[in-house]
Formats: structure tokens, C-alpha cells, sequence
């Protein structure tokens, strides 16, 4: 848990369905390794040591039964109806953050595994000054661009190229600005929204385990992380 001098939030939407995971439940309530994975994401946040409160956006169906979830998690723990967009779901979520919370963080509920150094690394930066951080992992295959016709029209600079984790960091009067300030839209990347207030994003190492579960592969992979984490004593 944090140590005062500034307290952190992480807001984690989510409301999505999931529909790449094919039919069923809501992403974050479909099971990995036999337990929900909104258990596992939030359950990793709160191994992180600057950490003072979690707010989870859920659908609005499935708020009771989130709750009855995630009742053993020993940190502070706030729920809310998310919204149809994962932007209105982190917007409902700032509205119901104490007014002592200074730094906000938003990690995406489908990355279940990230670890807690890298929850630590996002939120020391912003209370170092940052306005904005994000975790990022260097691209490691060629890129290409492609036109609408699928031809070929540039190979990019693989150099220059990062991968977006979350959780990202953020003052929190940033954040609400970028909220307030946007078109409306259906935003998948909170530091992109910031991004066009012109404010500056820095980036601070990410993890190979923080991938995002989007298909069905995803969640193979995942619960192979999951059994040598258990194997070696460590958070499952």
C-alpha cells in the first residue's frame, strides 16, 4: 500500500463482453484457470506495494455478483456500473474516487497477470512529476504498413516501435480533463486521449506477462504462466 504522500487509485474497466472470446459471460468474468479473470487482475493490483484503492467497473448485472467475487481482497475496493464504452466506464469510475486521490491509474482487467513491479514502476513515475506514463515492450516482429487494397506501402522502423501495456499512470486532474475535454468517442487507450491535449506521455518499461487476453490462444498461454507462478510460490 501506498505511503501517504500521494495517494493512488486504479480504476479497472470492466464492463466489456469479450466478444473475441466467443459467446458467454462478460470478458472479465469468464474463468482462467478456474477463477474469474477480474479475480486474478485485481487480486495482482493489490500485491503492489503504492497501491491505496482499486475501483472496478462492472456491468451493471453483474455488480452484486462482482462484489461476492472480489470480497477477499484485502485493500480498499470500490464498485461501479460501467458504462457501454470502456471510456464511460473509466469516466463512472472517476466520479466515484475520494477526493484525497491524486494519482489514477487504468489497467485493463483483460491483463490479468501483470505483475506488481510494473504496477509500482507506473505509479512511482507519476508521483515523480509525470503527467502521463505508460508501460510499453519494444516490437519484436516487422512491421508493416498496408493499404486498404493489401499492398505493401512502407516497412516501418521496428526501432522506434513499443506495444502498449497497462496499468497507465496519470495525474488525476489530467485525466479528468482528458475526460471532459473528449469528442465522446469509444477511446481504447487513455494516454492517447491525453496525448491529444498535448500533454506529454513518458514510458517506463512494461512485462511480457502483462499481455492482454483476447482469444482464445490468450488464455492457454495464460494458465501455463499461471501454474509455474504456483510451482515457484508465487501470486496465482
Amino acid at each position: 500500500m501506498g505511503d501517504g504522500a500521494a495517494r493512488t487509485a486504479v480504476i479497472v474497466p470492466a464492463a466489456g463482453r469479450g466478444e473475441r472470446l466467443g459467446p458467454g459471460a462478460p470478458k472479465a468474468l469468464r474463468t482462467l484457470a478456474g477463477q474469474p479473470i477480474l479475480l486474478h487482475a485485481v487480486r495482482n493490483l493489490a500485491t503492489a506495494r503504492d497501491i491505496d484503492l482499486i475501483v472496478v467497473a462492472v456491468p451493471e448485472d453483474a455488480v452484486e455478483e462482482s462484489r461476492a467475487l472480489l470480497a477477499g481482497i484485502e485493500l480498499p475496493l470500490v464498485l461501479v456500473s460501467g458504462g457501454e464504452t470502456r471510456q464511460d466506464s473509466v469516466a463512472r469510475a472517476l466520479l466515484a474516487l475520494p477526493p484525497e486521490v491524486d494519482v489514477v491509474l487504468v489497467h485493463d482487467a483483460a491483463r490479468p497477470l501483470v505483475p506488481a513491479e510494473v504496477v509500482d514502476r507506473v505509479a512511482a513515475a507519476v508521483r515523480s512529476g509525470a503527467d502521463a506514463v505508460i508501460p510499453t515492450l519494444g516490437v519484436v516482429d516487422t512491421i508493416k504498413e498496408v493499404d486498404g487494397d493489401g499492398i505493401v506501402r512502407a516497412t516501418l522502423d521496428r526501432s522506434r516501435l513499443h506495444a502498449v501495456q497497462t496499468p497507465q499512470g496519470f495525474a488525476r486532474d489530467v485525466l479528468q480533463r482528458a475526460h471532459a475535454e473528449s469528442d465522446g468517442g469509444d477511446a481504447t487507450d487513455d494516454a492517447g486521449m491525453v496525448e491529444r491535449m498535448g500533454v506529454t506521455v513518458g514510458v517506463v518499461p512494461g512485462h511480457e506477462e502483462a499481455f492482454k487476453i483476447t482469444r482464445p490462444l490468450d488464455l492457454v498461454l495464460a494458465e501455463a504462466i499461471l501454474v509455474r507462478r504456483r510451482a515457484s510460490g508465487g501470486v496465482g
